[in-house]
């Protein structure tokens, strides 16, 4: 539990980067909404896996490279979950572009807690 508390924070705080990454990079630089979380997923998601290696799981004594990669892998995963979700809920226009984004993100989240608690960080 402990560790799904943290989890969940160090989330939270990629959750807020990647919010206001997605904000800066569609409002001053006008980019489009899909290009936009592309960018802001790789700036949180490389505070994430930080975080997550040295705090979460505490799993800093295992090689880097490969908990790197599966964290990547899993992330990316998560990524296409959640331009899917952003896509679908742009497009039939039921919410805006932040919105869409935030809620794209947290139906991400569950998916990538049990896949690196399971794999990446086991």
């Amino acid at each position: 539990w402990l560790q799904l508390f943290k989890f969940g924070l160090v989330g939270g705080s990629g959750y807020l980067i990647n919010l206001a990454v997605f904000a800066l990079v569609t409002g001053a630089f006008d980019l489009h909404h899909l290009v936009a979380a592309v960018i802001a997923f790789v700036v949180a998601v490389s505070s994430n896996f930080w975080w997550n290696r040295h705090w979460t799981f505490s799993a800093r004594d295992r090689a880097v490279h490969f908990q790197a990669a599966r964290f990547f892998a899993v992330s990316i995963a998560g990524l296409v979950i959640n331009l899917v979700v952003l896509e679908l809920l742009i497009s039939t226009g039921s919410v805006g572009e932040l919105p869409a984004q935030a809620i794209a993100v947290a139906i991400a989240m569950p998916f990538n807690f049990v896949c690196n608690r399971l794999w990446t960080f086991a």
